[in-house]
Formats: C-alpha cells, sequence, structure tokens
C-alpha cells in the first residue's frame, strides 16, 4: 500500500471515531483497517494511538501526525482539483442532515431548483431533529437552527430565527391576551422536548429583560405536532415562525407579546473543518444563502399581518 492510502486510512479511522466505523465507511473489513494502521505504525516506528477495550486516543506523535496529513492530503486535493478540465464541474453524492419541520416546509423548493441547477449531484437528505455527529455519521453538511455550541464544526449563517409566541383564538378569548411576559405564568404552555432550557428568557424593545418558568403542561419533539396541539387550543407556545405563518395568515394562530424578543439565534449551515470542502458543498451552501439572503418570506408574511392588524 502507498503512503496516500496510509495518510487516508488513518485520517478516516480518526474523523470516524474508531476503526469499527472507519471499516464500514471504507466498505472493508475491520480487521483490513487494523492492519493498515499497525503496517503503518511499523513502517513509522512509533506509535500513533493507545487502544483499549472500550477507547482509543492520540498520541501526542499521533496527533501531529494526523494535522499533517489533513493539510497534505486538502493540498493534494486543492492540486488536481486545479489541473482538471473540468474542476469546477459540480458532481458526485452529497449528504445533507436537517432538522424534520424545517425540511417539510421549507428545503423541498431549495432542492428542486438546485438539482435543476446541478443535476449531476445527487442528494441524500436526513430529515431529523436529532443532531447528527457529521463525521461519524459520514454527512458533509447538515443545517442547525438555534444557538451553536462551541465546537470545531464550521458554520456559515443562512437566516435569523424569529421566535413568536401563539395560541389558538379560543385559547385567548377564555384566557384573556397576555400582555406581559410575566402574564404567561399562569397559562399552559406546549414545549418542544428538545430544548436546551426549561425557561423563557425575554428582552423588549425598550431593553426591559428577565425570564419566566412557564407550566410546561406537555412537550414533544416535533415542532409540526406542537402546532397541532396548540391549534387544538390546549396551551400556548413559543415557536420558530417558520412552523407557523400559514396559521398565523389564516388567522387560526394569534401571536401576541410581539414587542418581544425570545431567542437570539440563528440557522447555520455547517461542515467539519477537517473534511475538504468540495464544489458540490460549497454550491449547495451558496445556493441555500441565495435562497435566504434578506427576510425569509415566512417573516415577511407575519410581518405584513402584523402591520395590518395594529399588533405591530
Amino acid at each position: 500500500m502507498d503512503r496516500y492510502e496510509e495518510m487516508q486510512t488513518f485520517v478516516r479511522i480518526i474523523d470516524a471515531g474508531g476503526i469499527s466505523r472507519a471499516a464500514e465507511q471504507l466498505d472493508l473489513v475491520k480487521s483490513a483497517v487494523s492492519r493498515r494502521l499497525s503496517d503503518l505504525e511499523s513502517r513509522l516506528g512509533v506509535q500513533l494511538i493507545n487502544r483499549s477495550t472500550r477507547k482509543f486516543t492520540l498520541t501526542d506523535t499521533g496527533r501531529a501526525y494526523y494535522e499533517q496529513c489533513i493539510r497534505l492530503l486538502n493540498d493534494l486535493e486543492e492540486v488536481e482539483s486545479s489541473l482538471s478540465s473540468e474542476y469546477k464541474k459540480v458532481t458526485g453524492k452529497l449528504r445533507i442532515s436537517a432538522p424534520l419541520s424545517f425540511g417539510l416546509s421549507h428545503l423541498g423548493a431549495v432542492i428542486k431548483d438546485f438539482i435543476e441547477a446541478y443535476p449531476q449531484v445527487s442528494l441524500d437528505l436526513d430529515l431529523n431533529d436529532r443532531q447528527v455527529n457529521l463525521v461519524e455519521d459520514n454527512f458533509d453538511l447538515a443545517i442547525r437552527i438555534g444557538v451553536l455550541e462551541d465546537s470545531q464544526l464550521i458554520a456559515r449563517r443562512l437566516f435569523k430565527l424569529n421566535a413568536v409566541v401563539v395560541a389558538s383564538p379560543e385559547f385567548l378569548e377564555k384566557h384573556g391576551t397576555p400582555t406581559h411576559p410575566k402574564d404567561l405564568k399562569g397559562l399552559d404552555m406546549i414545549g418542544y422536548s428538545l430544548a436546551d432550557k426549561d425557561y423563557l428568557s425575554y428582552r423588549s424593545n425598550s431593553g426591559e429583560s428577565g425570564t419566566i418558568q412557564p407550566n410546561m403542561i406537555h412537550s414533544f419533539s416535533n415542532g409540526d405536532f406542537i402546532r397541532q396541539m396548540v391549534l387544538s387550543g390546549i396551551g400556548f407556545t413559543l415557536t420558530p415562525s417558520f412552523i407557523v405563518y400559514k396559521e398565523i395568515e389564516q388567522g387560526s394562530l394569534i401571536p401576541f407579546l410581539c414587542d418581544y424578543r425570545w431567542i437570539e439565534a440563528n440557522a447555520y449551515a455547517i461542515y467539519p473543518p477537517t473534511r475538504h470542502l468540495s464544489h458540490r458543498v460549497r454550491a449547495f451552501i451558496d445556493f441555500m444563502v441565495q435562497c435566504f439572503e434578506g427576510t425569509p418570506y415566512w417573516d415577511r408574511c407575519i410581518q405584513k399581518d402584523l402591520a395590518e392588524s395594529g399588533h405591530g
């Protein structure tokens, strides 16, 4: 085996988080990948990985070698691409992870137009609210909505998240329409079970801020299901505007406390820094940025509705 393949295998083992996962991604038996690693260490005369029954960790030498391999492999790919007469051609398979509700409601048109623009790209889209591990699960990129945790991932902003407090007209007629966030304390709330906190933070346009602990009677892991429950009148919710903008337009859900900001977050396209950003990944991210630039259409609809009703 040549040194290029040795480096590729070593990097895949580290990125995948282990020999077994690397073997799956390389479509090889585990023993073959393990043997490649042993042969590499024998040739170099150093130990690259500390092995145990539960996990493995890089040695200091292994970490330095890994970082050098990443640079060399990326440089080689760039050189080969620049020498190709068709290096700008966008081809190949693109594996994407995206949130379920957002994907169902707003990615269909984007993907349709992208496929028409780049017919030689094959898309594999996984719609799921769980946060996948891009490297271990072998995704090229993911769409994340919310506050990004500190990580080694590279993120590109797609749009600003607008969260709205909504309830059905029947719910508000029965309980009254709150005029201050503190009025929410006595009302039943339907929450998002995957949220990282169980309280609500708010900030007014005048600078007033605070937190409240809502009466969370039910929580569900999907925004579309939460919307259905709120439409039934059993409680209010705080949800991204892209989930409920049609119901707000139709009047089946009423936004209130619109002078308060509830979430400081964005939607991002993220990808691993150790992976060479292929032409197809770059093309898809650029395409999404262009589609969602400015104020997204769902927020324009809500702003128009609020202005016409006098709630803006």
